[in-house]
């Protein structure tokens, strides 16, 4: 039995408490040794007679870990007796800083334990729990190289981190109000609160009606009660996009549906927002006028005093910056830019290195990739090259691989403006530095125009790499399987290869060879982007006829305007054609008269879900033909049946309006499926993969699911990365490694 080695661990094992758990195994088996952090790697020399018992303990890992390899060697070095943990060093980089985690419970019941020395203590924490990414500069994982090294250790705090009793042994975020970062609380105007305990007294100002900016691990939350959600709305002027809400445990089953899988979600490391369904469909209108609501638990100290010492069980908590945009770090930036929107500002003086917002999850299928879940570090084979890719236009983060692991950044936003540019760019250094990465191969997406196309075409001209373009449902495919398979991706836009806007893609083959063939039909989009923010306009871009001008006219248009939009569509001018999704569900939902404008991303699908949710769907006719070697689904015949069903019932008929788009959502779906069923029959495939944004639609999604499952294929849905263009910058990333791997 060997008794003595040098052991190397592997993977994520910085900011996990790795160091204190091998002190911990060391002791529990009697071992003598040291134990070093060397870049993104631990490496341990150990002897003793239970050294195999100590080598099986210290493979499994701490539970924040995650642990690619353990290799043991002998050694001949000399061995001190007892047991150290030495100062970090340099090394490899293969790993990555875990997320960050939501605090455990341990440290809640410190904050609340009287007389505690973490009593009220907002920034309490231990090795379980607390900031990582965040605040984490390089790594390796020590305080010097995070944002708490302004803080230096009080002795009670040093006394406790070199225990190999407490869990805060080594544990890099140890702080309390001796030692640690603090709050404050100002007004418009910067003007400190002259008050004892800035947290109580944010809560009763909270109490009152006032809205609040509140600085948490990854940025700025605007913060208020229900009562004051219209008022929050008409400052931001979002008067109809949902907020999230942060609710006490014990009231969430008095607002919403709680699965035990939804339950185990919202109390886990995570702490994630999960989109819900209400209780009652229409109660709590002000904060989300969907049959849905996005909810989280408190998942920080701060977070839980706030709610101690709160009249209200529940709190509006939506990220301060504009949609797309990125998050609000700094108290100055906050103060310049929310000065109209907060009444008072609660603040903390650690530095947040790497902005993260919440992560947001529906039916265990991720919407927003970001604290708590990402850095995401995936196990994959893409070959010898490193490649960066830069993600979409929308809902963008990055990905980059190296040395069989892809690594995906937390959310970014939407690229279409310089401030997010910048802060795609600052995450890519980030992660770059992290990971010590040098690029080889840079890939995009295949739209000329987006930001972060020439951003990738910047970064591969200054270096001399090489690009890799790839078609944006071609990323989605790629992000949920390489295997040989039936591809459906069913999102709002994506550049195609024909130069459309495609939007609703069926492929044939395997990554990277991926056959387009099926999709929905071509329809105009008067405008262009216009007719996404109008969706009046896609409605008779689909079905250009007088009946629909006749809707449109007793709907209030102008006739001059009317008389525009029929000569812009019998003459194509500026009409953009698309088989998008998304685009056929905003012409409905206009149709319908559910959405009529669309002011924030999603909205006219989401309403129409939401009314969908409460009628009843029935099977329709559906229309399919060829064109171009492709099997095409007619949505303007979906669409004209809608219009009967609307023209047959009386007006203004709930009951019909409601029946009506849930039935159109289940035929759209139907006639999906069954294209990808046909496919798959015709070029004996067992998988279809199912990704995009539409996806997100629980009825669509099932009803795709069913059929393809009553065909008896497989339906592969990747749930470890979002379904929208979350997973586009991961799926360029497999596309392009599979593609050089092919070529070279």
């Amino acid at each position: 039995m060997q008794q003595k080695g040098r052991i190397t661990v592997r993977g994520i094992v910085q900011g996990v408490g790795f160091r204190p758990f091998v002190f911990a195994q060391a002791q529990a088996f009697c071992i003598s040794g040291t134990v070093k952090n060397l870049g993104s790697e631990v490496e341990i020399y150990a002897k003793g007679d239970r050294f195999e018992d100590f080598l099986a303990a210290v493979s499994r890992g701490p539970p924040l870990s995650r642990i690619d390899s353990v290799e043991v060697e002998d050694t001949d070095r000399e061995i001190p007796d007892g047991f150290h943990i030495l100062k970090s060093g340099t090394g490899s980089f293969s790993g990555m800083i875990p997320p960050d985690i939501a605090i455990c419970d341990e440290c809640i019941a410190d904050i609340f334990e009287p007389g505690g020395r973490y009593e009220h203590y907002w920034a309490t924490s231990c090795v379980n729990c607390g900031p990582r990414y965040s605040i984490i500069h390089e790594i390796p994982y020590d305080r010097e190289r995070t944002s708490m090294a302004a803080f230096p250790v009080c002795p009670a705090c040093g006394k406790e981190y070199g225990d190999p009793g407490c869990r805060r042994h080594h544990a890099q975020t140890i702080a309390c109000s001796t030692c640690g970062p603090g709050l404050e609380l100002l007004d418009r105007l910067g003007q400190r609160a002259d008050c004892p305990d800035p947290v109580a007294k944010a809560a009763a100002l909270l109490d009152s009606g006032h809205i609040l900016a509140v600085r948490g691990v990854g940025g700025f939350h605007l913060a208020c009660i229900e009562e004051s959600a219209g008022k929050l709305k008409q400052r931001l002027g979002r008067i109809e996009q949902p907020f999230a809400i942060m609710v006490r445990p014990d009231h969430i089953d008095t607002l919403a549906r709680v699965s035990q899988e939804e339950r185990l979600l919202l109390g886990g490391q995570v702490h994630p927002i999960v989109v819900l369904e209400k209780c009652d469909p229409t109660a709590h209108a002000t904060i989300s006028n969907l049959h849905t609501i996005g909810a989280m638990l408190p998942y920080t100290g701060l977070h839980h005093l706030l709610f101690r010492h709160l009249a209200h069980p529940l709190l509006i908590m939506t990220s301060a910056n504009m949609p797309g945009y990125p998050m609000i770090t700094d108290i100055g930036h906050a103060m310049a830019k929310l000065n109209r929107d907060a009444d008072y500002f609660l603040t903390h003086n650690r530095t947040i290195v790497n902005r993260c917002d919440d992560s947001v999850v529906r039916d265990g299928y991720i919407i927003r990739l970001s604290r708590g879940i990402a850095p995401k570090r995936t196990a994959i084979d893409l070959g010898k090259h490193c490649i960066l890719g830069v993600g979409p236009e929308l809902n963008a983060n990055a990905t980059i691989y190296r040395n069989g692991f892809a690594v995906t950044s937390p959310h970014v936003g939407n690229v279409r403006n310089p401030a997010t540019l910048e802060y795609l760019q600052e995450t890519v250094r980030n992660l770059q530095r992290v990971l010590g990465a040098r690029f080889d191969v840079i890939t995009h997406d295949l739209h000329p125009q987006f930001l972060s196309t020439r951003f990738a075409r910047e970064i591969a001209s200054e270096h001399g790499l090489e690009l890799v373009p790839v078609q944006h449902h071609r990323a989605h495919i790629a992000a949920a399987t390489t295997g040989p398979c039936i591809g459906i991706a069913i999102d709002g836009v994506g550049y195609g290869d024909d130069g459309t806007v495609w939007g609703s893609e069926i492929f044939s083959g395997q990554v990277p060879d991926l056959r387009r063939v099926a999709h929905l039909e071509a329809v105009g989009m008067p405008g262009g982007d216009l007719a996404t923010r109008f969706p009046e306009r896609m409605l008779y871009g689909i079905l250009p006829d007088e009946e629909v001008l006749g809707l449109l006219s007793r709907r209030g248009w102008p006739d001059i305007e009317l008389g525009v939009l029929k000569k812009q569509v019998d003459m194509g001018f500026n009409v953009a054609m698309t088989t998008s999704t998304g685009r056929v569900l905003d012409a409905c939902a206009a149709l319908l008269g559910i959405c009529r404008e669309r002011t924030y991303d999603g909205e006219p699908a989401m309403k129409l879900e939401s009314a969908a949710a409460l009628g009843v769907a029935e099977p329709w006719n559906l229309t399919f033909s060829t064109g171009d070697g492709c099997e095409v689904f007619s949505t303007r015949a979906l669409l004209q049946t809608a219009l009967e069903k609307v023209q047959a019932a009386p007006a203004g008929d709930l009951r019909a309006i409601r029946s009506t788009a849930a039935s159109f959502q289940f035929n759209l779906a139907r006639g999906i499926a069954w294209m990808a069923v046909r496919a798959a029959g015709r070029d004996g495939m067992k998988t279809i993969a199912l990704s995009g944004g539409v996806a997100y639609n629980h009825a669509i999604r099932e009803t795709i699911r069913q059929e393809i499952a009553a065909q008896g294929f497989d339906c592969l849905i990747n749930a470890d990365y979002p379904l929208g263009d979350g997973c586009v910058s991961f799926g360029q990333c497999v596309y392009a490694g599979t593609f050089l791997k092919k070529r070279d």
